[in-house]
């Protein structure tokens, strides 16, 4: 086991704990595990496991169950694109299609580098702003596709750092 491996593990005891093992609280484990990590990180799911006496069947069935969590790792910065029927009809389509080409990957797909996560989502509930976009968290809100490489931009994703991830 690498010390990273072992430091992370501390870390999900440590969350474990801190819900004093109680086989009640796993959502709660959960959600603390994919703020850390960013998912649920098998190990991660063994532990608690092993810990609480939960059920690994059902901690796998709750990790894909739930939008929330996610069995694979998510990038730093998370995109959605809503595609509720209001952005539909502005343009989300083509917003989402420009995020996919410029980061190179599909909806719900993270970049090679972890650095971006993308989706689709059904509703962010301002429907005025339409097209809406989260970007880290940030609502950002009548977007359309030729603003897509600005944004990228600022949060760090530009052309010419996809290129030199290229050269090397």
């Amino acid at each position: 086991m690498s010390c990273d491996v072992c430091q992370d593990m501390l870390e999900v005891d440590a969350i474990i704990d801190r819900w004093n093992k109680n086989p009640e609280f796993v959502i709660e484990m959960l959600q603390d595990i994919q703020d850390r990590f960013r998912y649920l990180p098998k190990a991660a799911l063994e532990r608690i496991s092993e810990r609480t006496g939960a059920d690994l069947a059902r901690l796998y069935h709750i990790g894909t169950f739930f939008k929330a969590f996610s069995l694979k790792p998510r990038g730093e910065v998370e995109i959605q694109v809503c595609t509720g029927t209001a952005c539909h009809v502005r343009g989300a389509a083509r917003v989402l299609d420009a995020f996919s080409r410029e980061l190179d990957v599909k909806p719900g797909e993270t970049t090679k580098d972890l650095k971006y996560s993308l989706s689709g989502v059904r509703c962010l509930g301002c429907c005025s702003l339409a097209p809406v976009v989260t970007i880290g968290g940030e609502l950002l809100g009548d977007v359309d596709s030729s603003k897509v490489g600005r944004l990228l931009a600022k949060y760090g994703k530009t052309k010419s750092a996809k290129k030199e991830g290229a050269d090397a």
